[in-house]
């Protein structure tokens, strides 16, 4: 009998702990250069995601001007491709 329930509440089990892998917001620090890419991660570091905000500290002003104005729509929806049930609002950038 009690092999019969495990069987019954393991798919559950399985589905909860994927979900919550899933849902691990430090990874999308992790993910950061990917996100960026080889030529400017150097220059920009994830140092926090909090409240559904990513937060970027960038090495310089032309950078951060450039990341505000033309990269924040195309990394946001990268990003929320990637971690698809994290809700991800916005990246903020800052010198740093």
């Amino acid at each position: 009998m009690t092999n019969k329930k495990l069987q019954a509440l393991l798919p559950g089990f399985l589905e909860q702990l994927t979900k919550k892998q899933s849902q691990r917001p430090h990874l999308i620090l992790a993910v950061w250069p990917e996100m960026i890419g080889d030529k400017l991660a150097p220059m920009t570091q994830a140092v926090l995601f909090d409240k559904g905000v990513l937060h970027i500290k960038v090495k310089n002003s032309t950078l951060l001007s450039l990341l505000v104005q033309h990269e924040r729509p195309r990394l946001l929806a990268a990003l929320r491709r990637k971690f698809p049930s994290v809700e991800i609002h916005n990246i903020t950038f800052r010198l740093g």
